[in-house]
C-alpha cells in the first residue's frame, strides 16, 4: 500500500487539504456575486447605466466559468497544489486592484480578471475528491464543495450588503483581498498534492518512502513532464459531445440561473414599497437560502451514497453511476416549488415570510440538484473528471451570464408570476431527463466510451 497515495492519507491530511480548498471555493463564489448589492453606488460614483453596472457581475460570472478552460489543463501538467496557490494569490491581488479602481473601465477589467483566477476553485475541486475519496463516500464529500459554493452565493450578499451599507463598496474588495490572502497563507501548509501518476507495478518495494511535511510543501510533486496542456484542452471541447454531461450542464445551469433571478428580483422588490428594506435587511433574506442549502447537506450528499450503495448491493455489488440519480427526486420537487412560491408571493406582495420560505426551498434545490448531477458525472467519466466538469461549469456560467443580462427585461414584459411559473416548468423539464439516463445510462455510457477522450482510456 502506497503511503503517499491520496486514498491512503490519514483523515486529518484529507480534511486539511479538502477544507482549505472548499474555503477558497466559498470566497471565490462571494467574489462572483459581490457587486449585486452595489449597483446604485457604482451608478452614482462612475455615472454609468444600470446595464453597465450589471456587467460587473455578468462578465465576472462568465469568466468564472471560462477560466476553467485554462486552469484544468494547467492542473494536469503542473499539479493541483501550485494551481490553487497561484489562483489564491491572483484573486487577492485582483481585489486589491478593484478596491483602488478610479474609473469604470479599470473596475470592469479587474472584475473580469478576478473571475478568471477565481475559476480555479471550481471545476478542479471534484477531481481532488476523485483522487482522495472512495466511490461509496464521494457524494458526501462532494456536498462539502457544493455547500461551500452555495454558502458563497447565499452568505456573500449578506456580508457584502452590510459592508456597503456601513462603509462603501470598496470594502467588499478589501474584505476579499484580506480573506483570500489569509487562506493563501494557510494553504501553503495544508494543501497537499493529490495528482498521482499511473504506476506500472504495484510492488510495495517500488513505493517511495512516506513524505515528510516539508516534502508535501513542494510545488513540483504533481508536475508531469509527459503531460500535455493541449490534450486536456481538446478533451474539454470533445466532452461537449457526451449527452450525460450536457444534461448535467443544463440542469445545474438552470438551477443556478434561477437563483440569480431570485437575487435580482429580491433587490428590486424589497428595497421599494411596501417593504422599504435597507441593504442590510435585504442581505438577511439570503440567510433563508443558506438554511435551505444546509438542510440539503444530507439529502444531496450522504443520501446519494446510501441510495447508490443499496443499488449496488441489489445488483451483486456492481456500482453504476445511475444508482445516484433517484436522489434527485426530492430536490426536483422542492426546488421548482420554491421558485413558484417565491414568484407568486413577490407578485402579490405578501408578507416577507412567504418569499423567504420559497427562497430557502429553491436554495435547497440548487445545492442538492447540483451535487447529484456532478457526482453522477464524476462517476460516469472519472478518467477525465476535471475536463468533464469544465464543460459543465462553462455552460452553467454562460446561462448565469445571460440570465443576469436579460432577466429584468423578461420580468418587465411578462410579470413575476408568469416568469417564475415558466422557470419552475423549465426546471422540472430539465430534471425529468434523469429518467432516460437512469434507464439507459449504462448503454449510453458504453456508447460514449467509443469516441472522444473516453475512447483513449478504454483502449488503455
Amino acid at each position: 500500500m502506497d503511503p503517499n497515495h491520496p486514498l491512503n492519507w490519514s483523515m486529518a491530511a484529507k480534511q486539511c487539504t479538502y477544507l482549505t480548498i472548499c474555503l477558497f471555493t466559498f470566497l471565490a463564489n462571494i467574489n462572483s456575486s459581490n457587486f449585486t448589492v452595489a449597483t446604485q453606488p457604482i451608478i452614482k460614483e462612475f455615472n454609468v447605466t444600470q446595464t453597465q453596472a450589471g456587467e460587473l457581475v455578468c462578465f465576472n460570472v462568465f469568466l468564472f466559468g471560462m477560466g476553467n478552460i485554462f486552469w484544468v489543463p494547467l492542473m494536469r501538467v503542473i499539479g493541483k497544489r501550485p494551481v490553487y496557490l497561484l489562483a489564491m494569490l491572483g484573486l487577492s491581488l485582483m481585489n486589491v486592484w478593484s478596491s483602488q479602481a478610479t474609473s469604470y473601465g479599470e473596475l470592469l477589467a479587474s472584475r473580469i480578471l478576478s473571475g478568471f483566477v477565481a475559476a480555479a476553485a471550481d471545476a478542479t475541486v471534484p477531481a481532488v475528491v476523485a483522487d482522495m475519496v472512495a466511490p461509496q463516500d464521494r457524494g458526501h464529500y462532494m456536498m462539502f464543495f457544493h455547500l461551500a459554493m452555495t454558502g458563497g452565493l447565499f452568505l456573500g450578499p449578506l456580508i457584502n450588503a452590510y459592508l456597503v451599507q456601513e462603509q462603501d463598496w470598496r470594502w467588499m474588495c478589501y474584505f476579499l483581498a484580506i480573506s483570500v490572502g489569509v487562506v493563501f497563507i494557510i494553504a501553503i501548509f495544508t494543501i497537499r498534492e493529490t495528482s498521482v501518476r499511473q504506476r506500472e507495478s504495484d510492488d510495495p518495494v517500488l513505493f517511495s518512502p512516506k513524505r515528510s511535511q516539508w516534502q508535501w510543501m513542494s510545488l513540483t510533486a504533481g508536475y508531469n513532464p509527459n503531460a500535455s496542456f493541449m490534450q486536456p484542452l481538446r478533451d474539454i471541447v470533445a466532452n461537449a459531445a457526451y449527452p450525460p454531461l450536457i444534461w448535467c450542464s443544463l440542469t445545474i445551469g438552470i438551477s443556478v440561473g434561477w437563483n440569480i433571478v431570485v437575487q435580482l428580483m429580491s433587490s428590486r422588490t424589497f428595497t421599494k414599497p411596501p417593504y422599504n428594506w435597507g441593504l442590510g435587511d435585504l442581505g438577511l433574506l439570503s440567510l433563508a437560502a443558506f438554511i435551505g442549502s444546509i438542510i440539503a447537506f444530507y439529502f444531496g450528499g450522504r443520501l446519494i451514497d446510501i441510495i447508490s450503495t443499496r443499488g449496488a448491493n441489489r445488483h451483486g455489488g456492481v456500482r453504476r453511476p445511475e444508482y445516484r440519480l433517484p436522489a434527485i427526486v426530492i430536490p426536483g420537487v422542492i426546488g421548482p416549488a420554491g421558485i413558484l412560491i417565491f414568484g407568486l408571493c413577490v407578485a402579490h406582495k405578501t408578507h416577507w415570510i412567504g418569499p423567504a420560505i420559497g427562497n430557502a426551498m429553491q436554495a435547497f434545490g440548487v445545492a442538492a440538484i447540483s451535487n447529484v448531477a456532478v457526482t453522477y458525472s464524476l462517476d460516469s467519466y472519472k478518467p477525465v473528471t476535471g475536463e468533464a466538469l469544465v464543460i459543465i461549469f462553462v455552460i452553467r456560467n454562460t446561462i448565469g451570464m445571460l440570465v443576469s443580462l436579460y432577466a429584468a427585461d423578461w420580468i418587465e414584459r411578462q410579470g413575476p408570476a408568469a416568469v417564475f411559473g415558466e422557470m419552475a416548468a423549465i426546471q422540472v423539464a430539465s430534471i425529468l431527463f434523469a429518467i432516460p439516463l437512469f434507464i439507459w445510462g449504462n448503454s449510453l455510457r458504453a456508447w460514449t466510451s467509443s469516441y472522444g477522450p473516453m475512447k483513449r482510456f478504454q483502449t488503455a
